[in-house]
């Protein structure tokens, strides 16, 4: 995750142009149309709670594909050394998925709640709710502010209009369908933009195949000489991001923590029909992502055969720029402006759910509480798209301010966000297993699992890596919460049952 990802000399023609702009105004329309009207916030944060278990599991699965995702995972096959053990990462995440539907899914369904974090209030208080919604909006805002810079990056290429042009272009079509179509917008989009990024995908690989002097032999010859099949590494090296071990663990946590402690993705649960239709969407969503990160690994090996026969004019400076050097280089006229759109639909599901989540926190655990007067339903909406567009606003300065952000600071910050969902777990953990944790004991944890684990990222990073810093987090707010419970006051609420 760098400025250095879509550092490629790009310019299409006008064929391709054409339909990248039509994809884009087509998104802003179908997505304003689908949404239809929404009488009040359960329309327009839940989508009315009758959204389809397929349309949640195809969401869940774009919003957390971002542009980064689709134009990096390949460059990790394709760098020299580079295999399949990426895929031990996702392997964690089918358990971590189980392990939320099991302990986390629960705690969602019982009473009419719009937030994660109103969980919080049940069970500690309204301070805890707060804290750990905060936390969620602006780590949320910056990490995806970074991710609408990342992309503008692509469009600046393409186009050749200014970088600050294009975060606004591509923020301000976000903005659109999400203010005017709710969740409901949300999800819909969702699934198409999985269906076009992952044409764009399965034609590239098929493109890099029939150009390959033999064809799939050649393919498997390459992956053979070069051990890009090799998918295990048993080694328990904490300092290996791709190991079975770390992929096991820290992935199981980090899924726990980002699908099980994330208003992002929780939020999609509590739009389906009931329970069993949000955990049959959750529980495929992790086999769909091992299935797409194998993809878009095994696009890589074939983008590393295909430049060990035809050499580049100019070597690649990082991986992570192959794959969309090929798109502009070799896709064929028209193909080219729609593997560029699912570019595109790879960022725009991530962004756009990133305004409704936001959205959703700031309205339910911080303006409804505190305000003392009753609101219309349709005044709530209404001003729930003030906030969307406000918290787009916010993404798209992040965006531009990047711009004078150095790329290490970008990949340090992009991981903290990460890092910050571990932490609000540890806190699920106490809800759901300490009946005497209290609010003071939360909160001490929460404080104390920040310190650690901000330490380890940035002072341990060499010995420690980043797939353990979620469990990190995890288990220090869960363990000082524990002790905590034992001298501060104890909770005055418990959860309903």
């Amino acid at each position: 995750m760098n400025a250095g990802l879509v550092a490629v000399n790009i310019a299409i023609g006008t064929t391709d142009m054409i339909i990248l702009v039509l994809y884009l105004l087509g998104v802003v329309l179908f997505g304003s149309w689908i949404g239809g009207r929404q009488k009040d916030l359960s329309d327009y944060l839940l989508g009315g709670k009758t959204l389809p278990w397929w349309a949640i599991l195809g969401s869940i699965v774009a919003t957390e594909t971002s542009t980064v995702t689709f134009l990096s995972v390949p460059g990790i096959a394709f760098a020299p050394g580079g295999n399949l053990q990426f895929l031990q990462l996702p392997l964690g995440y089918i358990v971590g998925r189980f392990l939320v539907i099991m302990f986390l899914l629960p705690l969602y369904f019982r009473g009419e709640i719009y937030s994660a974090y109103e969980v919080f209030k049940k069970r500690f208080g309204g301070t805890t709710e707060r804290v750990s919604s905060l936390t969620f909006i602006i780590m949320r805002t910056l990490a995806d502010g970074l991710r609408l810079y990342l992309t503008a990056l692509v469009l600046e290429k393409v186009v050749g209009i200014p970088l600050p042009l294009c975060v606004v272009v591509i923020g301000i079509g976000t903005i659109i369908y999400t203010c005017l179509g709710g969740m409901k917008s949300v999800v819909w989009n969702d699934c198409l933009q999985f269906v076009i990024y992952i044409a764009g995908a399965v034609f590239a690989f098929a493109v890099i195949i029939n150009e390959l002097p033999e064809g799939w032999s050649s393919y498997q010859q390459f992956a053979a000489a070069n051990h890009k099949f090799t998918m295990f590494d048993f080694d328990w090296n904490f300092a290996k991001s791709y190991t079975f071990w770390a992929g096991l663990v820290g992935g199981m946590f980090l899924s726990m923590a980002t699908h099980g402690a994330d208003q992002l993705m929780i939020q999609r649960y509590l739009g389906a029909k009931n329970q069993k239709d949000a955990a049959r969407a959750l529980g495929f969503s992790g086999f769909l992502v091992f299935a797409q990160f194998a993809l878009f690994l095994l696009l890589g090996v074939a983008l590393a055969a295909f430049y060990a026969t035809f050499p580049p004019v100019t070597p690649f400076e990082k991986p992570d720029e192959v794959f969309a050097s090929f798109i502009i280089d070799h896709l064929p006229v028209g193909v080219k402006g729609l593997t560029l759109a699912a570019v595109f639909a790879a960022a725009m599901s991530t962004l756009s759910s990133s305004l409704s989540s936001t959205t959703s926190a700031l309205v339910n655990d911080f303006y409804l509480p505190l305000t003392s007067t009753h609101k219309q339903q349709s005044e709530l909406v209404r001003l729930s798209r003030v906030f969307t567009a406000l918290f787009g606003c916010a993404q798209i300065a992040v965006g531009i301010a990047s711009q004078s952000i150095s790329s290490s600071v970008v990949g340090n910050v992009l991981a903290i966000a990460g890092i910050s969902t571990g932490l609000i777990l540890g806190i699920f953990f106490l809800a759901t297993f300490s009946k005497q944790a209290s609010q003071a004991s939360a909160l001490l944890g929460f404080v104390i699992g920040l310190t650690v684990v901000l330490y380890v990222a940035f002072a341990m990073k060499q010995e420690i890596a980043w797939p353990w810093y979620t469990l990190i987090g995890a288990t220090t707010v869960f363990t000082v919460g524990i002790l905590g419970s034992y001298f501060l006051p104890q909770s005055q609420t418990l959860i309903e049952e």
